[in-house]
């Protein structure tokens, strides 16, 4: 956000959080990007504020995240001391509140990785909820590559391979649709955390439906290695396809991820290498 924006989201959970009762000395922002991460102390909560327009995606999160709890799924909950855990409004900005989790340890293994997320999935199909297909996340991703004035700094040769890769895996991902279940979406590693209660995935706007291999695409590769039945080859054409995902976001106009130059380079230089590793289609 806006540093401006920043300021005014940062009040807002402040001021949410204290009229609940919990009690707000310090804020501290863990993320900033389009929506901020702040831990709250001394009550210990982790508020995520979305700014005016996401409201809906808040909701939808929130509804994930309760329904996920009561099939006792392996993800972040929401504060406990909240009676009524639903998304406030203040000043625009859409703001939860959540059990901030100390981390523990600089990585999750591989077989601990591996283990939550197939926990995560038996715990996605007890739930019954309607959500988007990765392919619809894909089609908007094609509309930004598509619309010069909303990429206008994205190279023509550049736009081609989004373009082509997006249509064209997309199209393939999307086309058997026989064993596919609900998903968290975005699993890397940066939405899942090291918890003394093992790992926890967090950020759960972004569940869709889709195969297992779109969710292990986003994880370390040791962790589509250990799943059982797995398909490596769907794996690889699915981490493409997130790279194609991710490079699109990149190149928005309005895109407010730090660091974004970097990331626009990194995305194509990533999604060229997975490309190399995808069998035939």
């Amino acid at each position: 956000m806006e540093p401006s924006q920043l300021r005014r989201a940062v009040e807002a959970a402040r001021a949410t959080a204290s009229e609940l009762g919990l009690r707000v000395e310090d804020v501290v922002v863990i993320h900033d990007s389009d929506r901020v991460a702040l831990h709250l102390v001394p009550c210990g909560v982790l508020a995520r504020v979305a700014p005016p327009g996401h409201l809906a995606d808040s909701e939808f999160e929130v509804t994930v995240a309760r329904l996920l709890a009561d099939v006792d799924a392996p993800v972040a909950e929401l504060d406990p001391r909240v009676v009524d855990p639903r998304v406030r409004v203040r000043d625009g900005f859409a703001i939860s509140l959540w059990t901030y989790y100390e981390p523990v340890g600089s990585q999750i293994a591989p077989a601990d990785y591996t283990d939550a997320f197939m926990r995560l999935h038996a715990a996605l199909r007890r739930i019954d909820l309607d959500a988007p297909h990765v392919t619809d996340r894909v089609v908007v991703a094609l509309g930004e590559v598509n619309d010069r004035e909303r990429s206008p700094e994205l190279p023509g040769a550049d736009r081609v391979l989004l373009r082509d890769t997006l249509a064209g895996l997309g199209a393939a991902v999307g086309a058997g649709r026989a064993g596919e279940q609900l998903l968290h979406g975005e699993p890397h590693p940066g939405n899942v955390l090291g918890t003394r209660r093992g790992p926890l995935f967090v950020d759960l706007a972004t569940c869709c439906r889709g195969p297992v291999e779109f969710d292990l695409a986003h994880a370390p590769e040791g962790v589509g290695e250990r799943y059982a039945g797995a398909d490596h080859e769907l794996i690889h054409r699915c981490r493409a396809l997130n790279w194609a995902m991710f490079s699109a976001w990149r190149w928005r106009r309005d895109d407010l991820m730090p660091d974004r130059d970097h990331w626009r380079a990194e995305g194509l230089r990533q999604l060229r290498a997975a490309l190399d590793r995808c069998g035939p289609a």
